[in-house]
């Protein structure tokens, strides 16, 4: 983490996992903007990504007025190859077992920062292409 603005929430106290089976990134396809969707493989299991939360009190309706609410965001890195492809720019941190999930939720920070990497290239699928199409279970 690099900015000095994150610091003071990168303590265990203020991580969070954010659980997902897959994620896209915007790829300018016949001049159009289309996700193309992310995982491990076509059976999409779950992975997290490294994750950072506090309590935030602003204003984001008049109406409404000052409110606090619990938000998150989670880190990023340089893209894999995978993703390079879609979006050159970066990716998310991804963790993948039960070791890296407690190391970012508990280690200090010179442990934890080592996560904030890519995953190798090849450890990630397109399994999709354009807008999402999961049906909700039980529905």
């Amino acid at each position: 983490m690099s900015s000095a603005h994150w610091k003071r929430w990168l303590g265990p106290a203020n991580r969070c996992l954010v659980p997902f089976t897959s994620f896209a990134e915007y790829d300018t396809i016949d001049g159009k903007k289309v996700p193309v969707w992310f995982a491990a493989d076509e059976s999409r299991p779950l992975m997290c990504f490294a994750g950072i939360w506090t309590n935030w009190t602003s204003v984001r309706k008049a109406k409404e007025g000052e409110i606090t609410a619990d938000v998150f965001g989670f880190l990023t890195c340089a893209p894999n190859a995978e993703v390079a492809r879609v979006h050159p720019k970066a990716m998310p941190v991804i963790l993948t077992t039960q070791e890296q999930f407690d190391v970012w939720m508990t280690g200090d920070w010179d442990k934890a920062s080592k996560l904030q990497r890519p995953l190798p290239d090849g450890s990630l699928t397109i399994v999709a292409t354009g807008e999402k199409e999961d049906q909700l279970r039980g529905s």
